[in-house]
C-alpha cells in the first residue's frame, strides 16, 4: 500500500521536513498497520527531529484511525484488535502519516464516546501530566500549583488531578482564567503581585510546584511560594527553571517512559467514561504539518492542534 508521511531530512528543523510518499508492507508479528484518522501535534515531534543525529527522522508520536492489518498472532495493548477496529496509539514512530505500521502494544481500542481528533491527542499531554504527578508524589488532599495552566498539558493535569482529589492552583495568562476553572482549577491570572495572589487562592501550605511554561516571570515567583523545593517539576527544562530549582523530566528518560506507557491504559478508559475532555481547537490537512507545528511552537494554538489526511494522502 502507498501512503504519504513526513520526515526529517536533517537537524534543522522545520526546513528539514519533506511530505514523501512509501510502501507500507504487511505487518509482521507483534505489529498492527492503522489507517489514520488524525495525527496528535506536539512540540515533542520537532525537538525529537532537532536532538536527532541519523536521518531521515520519521515524526509524530501519536494517531488515531482504523486497523487496516494485524499481524499474524497478534493482539493491541488492549486486548483483541480486528481490521476495521477504531483505536489510537501513543509512543509511535512515524505518526505523521496516512497509513503507518507499528508495534501492537502501543494500540488502544478507541471508545465510541471520544472522538477521533481528540483521541489522537490525548495520551502524550494525559500521560505527562500522570508523570508530573508522580514525581512530586502528590496525595489526595494536598494543594499544588501549576504554571502555565491553560495550556494543552495543564488541561489534563487539571482534571487528572480533580480525580484524585488534588486541589491545583493554575496559573494562566490575562483573561484565561475561565480555561482553568472549566477543568476544576482555581484561576490565578499572571500580573502585579502574582505571588501574594497565589498565596492567597491557596490559603495553606503549597505542596509542590509545577511548570509547563517556562516563562521567567512564572519561575520568578517560585521561591515565595514554594513549602518542599524537593517537590519543584518542570517539562519545559528551561535555564530559568533550572536556576529555581525545578527537577526536568521528559519522555526520552527511563522511569518517565514507564509511567507513560503505564498509565495510557487508565487514560483511555477515563476519555471513554467522559472523566478526560481533550480540547481541540484546530485541525489541519496532513500536508500543512509544517504550519500546524508553526502555529503550535508559538504557543498561539489556544488547545490541542490534529493533523487529517485527505484522499490525496492514501
Amino acid at each position: 500500500m502507498r501512503a504519504h508521511h513526513w520526515i526529517a531530512t536533517g537537524p534543522g528543523g522545520l526546513a528539514d521536513f519533506q511530505f514523501v510518499e512509501k510502501e507500507v508492507g504487511e505487518p509482521a508479528r507483534g505489529e498492527v498497520t492503522i489507517t489514520v484518522q488524525a495525527s496528535g501535534v506536539n512540540p515533542a515531534d520537532l525537538k525529537h527531529a532537532q536532538r536527532a543525529t541519523d536521518f531521515p527522522v520519521d515524526i509524530g508520536y501519536e494517531i488515531a484511525g482504523t486497523i487496516t492489518a494485524i499481524g499474524p498472532e497478534t493482539e493491541i495493548a488492549s486486548g483483541g484488535g480486528v481490521v476495521g477496529d477504531a483505536v489510537l496509539a501513543f509512543r509511535v514512530s512515524g505518526g505523521y502519516a496516512s497509513v503507518v505500521t507499528v508495534p501492537a502494544e502501543t494500540v488502544f481500542a478507541r471508545p465510541e464516546a471520544l472522538g477521533v481528533l481528540e483521541a489522537a491527542n490525548l495520551l502524550l499531554v494525559g500521560a505527562t501530566a500522570a508523570d508530573m504527578l508522580r514525581v512530586a508524589s502528590v496525595q489526595a488532599g494536598e494543594t499544588v500549583v501549576f504554571f502555565g495552566a491553560s495550556g494543552a498539558v495543564g488541561a489534563l493535569f487539571l482534571q487528572i488531578a480533580r480525580s484524585r482529589s488534588i486541589r491545583v492552583i493554575g496559573v494562566c495568562g490575562v483573561g484565561r482564567g475561565s480555561e482553568v476553572t472549566r477543568f476544576g482549577g482555581v484561576a490565578v491570572e499572571r500580573g502585579e503581585g502574582l505571588a501574594e495572589r497565589i498565596a492567597l487562592a491557596a490559603g495553606e501550605p503549597i505542596a509542590a510546584v509545577f511548570d509547563a511554561s517556562g516563562r521567567d516571570d512564572d519561575l520568578a515567583v517560585t521561591n515565595a511560594i514554594a513549602g518542599d523545593h524537593s517537590r519543584l517539576v518542570t517539562i519545559v527544562g528551561t535555564a530559568a527553571a533550572r536556576d529555581a530549582g525545578f527537577q526536568a523530566i521528559g519522555g526520552n528518560q527511563a522511569e518517565s517512559a514507564a509511567c507513560r506507557d503505564s498509565v495510557r491504559g487508565e487514560l483511555v478508559d477515563l476519555a471513554g467514561a467522559g472523566d478526560l475532555v481533550v480540547p481541540v481547537s484546530e485541525t489541519f490537512l496532513l500536508r500543512q504539518a509544517v504550519e500546524a507545528l508553526e502555529l503550535v511552537m508559538a504557543g498561539r494554538a489556544g488547545g490541542k492542534v490534529a493533523l487529517v489526511p485527505d484522499s490525496n494522502d492514501v
